[in-house]
């Protein structure tokens, strides 16, 4: 295995992204149209939204792309985060000295296992990026709450974005912006289950209640008033937790899909958003765009140009 290299996370406003959407938009066939559609329907929506929703799932979060996904919501451009214990994990990880590194889908895993390395695609986590570093800042974490407390997830994390100094976070860049984070699966990664196991170690009586979580998705879905607008990125529960939500106040106004899943075995993941209109989750005749392709490319794209237009002086979209 050669020399690894890291993971280095980006920033979207360094992307000079308008003139390669103005370029879909006449190229057009096949995805490069619905890409270019998906940025015009994202500038309406962000722009005459209330609620504005990014939900995407924890592998993204091992990627530059990270760096991506913290400037979206720290930027104010989002008010609700809907994701996946792995993006915890990951955004954990590596705020508290984590480095990921640069590998190969091809790479064999018997031999990474040898030499302490987990493989998530192409990216390499060495075990003690990974675990040790979740599971320190959980005890950290516990150790700032009072014993015999009773928390909800947000909150939990609210807290989390105090105790990370690190502008690639996309926890810090949450609690910055005020934005909302949930994530509805949180027992099922390194986060939930260090939760519990670091709340044994240190002998405290803590109650994690998500109902506290869906007190606050009610109080922020349930009114009417307003439009509602949502960034996709993937699918699984994030994806399914913020359209379950959204038919509480008549559906979504506008959303784009980001996603590599197709439709034809009837799963949630791959559902495209004319579906959701019949659930009552997307309203009939709103915008509504999916575009296909892998989100560690079209992603940046969207945002480096949502980011531009948003800083134009005249045009703020929040």
């Amino acid at each position: 295995m050669e020399e690894l290299e890291p993971i280095v996370d980006v920033r979207a406003s360094s992307i000079d992204a308008s003139r390669l959407v103005e370029a879909y938009s006449r190229i057009y066939g096949f995805m490069a149209g619905h890409l270019a559609q998906a940025v015009d329907t994202l500038v309406e929506g962000l722009g005459s939204s209330r609620l504005r929703i990014l939900t995407f799932t924890g592998n993204l979060v091992s990627t530059g792309l990270r760096g991506v996904l913290a400037e979206l919501v720290g930027s104010g451009l989002f008010n609700v985060v809907i994701t996946t214990t792995g993006a915890l994990d990951h955004d954990i990880a590596r705020a508290n000295g984590g480095t990921y590194y640069r590998g190969a889908f091809e790479y064999d895993d018997e031999e990474l296992l040898d030499k302490g390395f987990h493989r998530l695609g192409n990216i390499l986590i060495p075990v003690d990026s990974y675990g040790p570093r979740v599971e320190e800042f959980t005890r950290r974490l516990l150790q700032s709450i009072g014993d015999g407390s009773r928390i909800g997830v947000s909150d939990l994390l609210w807290r989390a974005g105090e105790l990370i100094d690190d502008e690639n976070s996309i926890l810090k860049a949450a609690r910055e912006s005020r934005a909302r984070v949930f994530v509805p699966g949180w027992p099922d990664g390194a986060f939930g289950t260090s939760l519990f196991m670091e709340a044994q170690r240190l002998g405290k009586d803590i109650v994690i209640d998500y109902f506290r979580d869906m007190k606050l998705l009610a109080d922020i879905f349930f009114p009417s008033e307003g439009k509602a607008t949502a960034l996709i990125i993937g699918g699984g529960i994030s994806k399914h937790h913020a359209i379950w939500w959204s038919q509480f106040r008549g559906g979504l106004d506008y959303t784009v899909y980001l996603t590599t899943a197709v439709e034809y075995d009837g799963s949630l993941s791959g559902a495209h958003p004319r579906e959701a209109v019949s659930w009552g989750k997307v309203k009939p005749g709103s915008r509504r765009v999916v575009v296909y392709g892998d989100a560690t490319i079209t992603l940046p794209i969207i945002a480096g140009e949502l980011l531009r237009r948003a800083q134009t002086p005249g045009r703020s979209l929040i």
